[in-house]
């Protein structure tokens, strides 16, 4: 899964006109990126392919819900709402889709995009052609859509029916938790060790606790350069995932 989730910025690293030119050095990373790494956003007519990409997912996980086995005799067949509306980077994409022919269509007021493709729900790469042009994308689903790769941009894309798109847009928006300062239990497990103590300075990589979690031991190492300025957990405390067990200075 880590390796899976590198996969953004092994892409944009290998698209780098440094890395390309082959003047490569040990300081590569740290002189290309000194302020980290963010995911590159769609633009222009990559996130109108992106958009379109996550309108034929969905539109092909509702197709197989419409097939779904053993539904009530007499109840009316499960229709769908053409119109789908498509959040991806901060853009909103609203298109109309039809199909044909084993060949999906999409509205968008600009244009409309023909797509082709036998993708089918839970592969990684979704492969087809938009417009007769061959096309590949990642794809990992998530709530209410799908996280889209392709071309070297990579963004989260949530599908909605228009009544959907109106509810999503009232839903605040909940903060991310600063988790710099804290160590937190990853999953719901038993201290097993606490390996430093309060005031000891840390380096990054070196183990701060042990946590068993199906009878399996998992070392919680520290990310960064730290000093220990609270341990709140103590061994053979019981911890729900997201418990505080220490706090950095």
């Amino acid at each position: 899964d880590g390796i899976r989730h590198n996969i953004p910025f092994v892409a944009a690293v290998m698209q780098h006109p440094r890395w390309i030119a082959g003047n490569l050095s040990t300081g590569f990373i740290a002189e290309e990126f000194p302020d980290g790494f963010s995911l590159p956003q769609p633009e222009g007519e990559i996130a109108l392919r992106m958009a379109a990409i996550a309108i034929a997912c969905d539109h092909r996980l509702n197709s197989r819900k419409r097939n779904v086995s053993a539904q009530m005799e007499g109840w009316r067949k499960v229709e769908f709402e053409r119109t789908r509306i498509v959040s991806l980077g901060g853009e909103r994409f609203e298109g109309e889709v039809s199909e044909q022919g084993g060949a999906v269509t999409i509205a968008f007021p600009e244009r409309s995009l023909t797509i082709a493709s036998d993708w089918r729900p839970g592969e990684p790469v979704w492969r087809g052609t938009i417009d007769g042009v061959s096309i590949a994308a990642q794809v990992r689903p998530i709530l209410n859509g799908v996280s889209l790769g392709h071309a070297g941009a990579y963004a989260d894309a949530h599908v909605y029916t228009p009544r959907e798109a109106e509810l999503a847009a009232l839903m605040p928006e909940k903060a991310a938790a600063d988790t710099g300062k804290v160590l937190l239990c990853p999953m719901p497990g038993l201290v097993k060790a606490l390996l430093v103590s309060v005031g000891q300075e840390v380096k990054a990589g070196e183990p701060l606790a042990m946590v068993e979690a199906m009878k399996m031991e998992n070392v919680l190492r520290a990310e960064k350069d730290v000093t220990i300025a609270k341990i709140l957990a103590k061994q053979g405390d019981s911890l729900a995932v997201d418990a505080v067990i220490m706090e950095f200075a």
